[in-house]
């Protein structure tokens, strides 16, 4: 078993035919919970030990209802339909309350496919970025636990050093980024790196305003042989706000291997506040 603090934070231990029992991880903690990341690929880890899965991940939607508590939860999962070539799942996070009644805390819908190959073309290459070896990586001790576990090294849209309220022409940010120490990529590591980006809007109006993730999809276009051509090496991730108003922005992303292959693309529905 691996001793790397993300299998760990992702550790579960089945209970039933679609339960499965786990513990939030004081390494992925974020300001009020966990690591959106880190939740939503202990969804993904109880899907991928359900001994009728079929095939791999394509695609999942994750639904943060309410920020987990620090402590024990449950995983539930439910093959919805299986068809020929692809699987439909829906699961929840589940934790007691101070009464002891459940609160659903997360909720989420995923697909699996058994993929073939086929005709294949990327219509969005990657970006010209100096390599990952020209690039200064942040510092660790950033104030938030989760951010030691990841080697973050930003080419382009920088956090704001100064909260001055100026409005940006642009809320894109790219960086190549990887598992801190060095861990081989997997389906659970990709999803996690897709929800790395701090919140657009502070970049687009320089104020550090309330933030977080009501909702992210995900989007796997990469298969097993993908992932371990990429093994330990970095990733370039790019991100840009599209919309902002009343309070929601939505952010897409994209992930690259360093070879240039497209791994997977994100989507998400922020909340700020004023």
């Amino acid at each position: 078993m691996s001793s790397h603090p993300f299998d760990t934070a992702l550790k579960l231990q089945a209970l039933a035919a679609g339960r499965y029992a786990g513990a939030t991880s004081p390494a992925y903690w974020n300001m009020v919970g966990p690591f959106g990341g880190a939740t939503a690929a202990t969804v993904l880890a109880a899907v991928l030990q359900h001994p009728d899965r079929l095939g791999d991940p394509l695609s999942i939607t994750v639904n943060y209802a309410g920020a987990l508590a620090q402590g024990p939860f449950e995983v539930q999962i439910h093959p919805a339909r299986t068809n020929r070539s692809t699987q439909h799942w829906t699961a929840a996070i589940v934790q007691q309350d101070e009464q002891g009644q459940p609160v659903i805390a997360t909720t989420a819908t995923l697909i699996t496919a058994a993929r073939r190959e086929t005709w294949s073309l990327s219509d969005l290459p990657m970006p010209g970025v100096p390599r990952p070896d020209e690039v200064r990586a942040m510092p660790y001790g950033q104030g938030m636990a989760w951010l030691e576990n990841y080697e973050l090294r930003p080419v382009s849209g920088f956090i704001p050093q100064t909260w001055d309220g100026r409005q940006h022409d642009h809320s894109v940010t790219q960086l190549w980024m990887r598992d801190h120490p060095p861990r081989p990529l997997d389906f659970c590591s990709l999803l996690a790196l897709s929800d790395i980006f701090y919140p657009r809007v502070w970049l687009k109006r320089a104020t550090r305003v309330p933030a977080g993730t009501v909702s992210i999809t995900t989007y796997f276009h990469a298969g097993g042989k993908e992932l371990k051509a990429t093994g330990s090496g970095y990733l370039l991730g790019q991100a840009r706000g599209q919309e902002f108003r009343n309070g929601f922005f939505d952010q897409s992303a994209q992930l690259w291997d360093e070879a240039g292959t497209l791994l997977c693309t994100s989507h998400q529905i922020v909340y700020y506040k004023e």
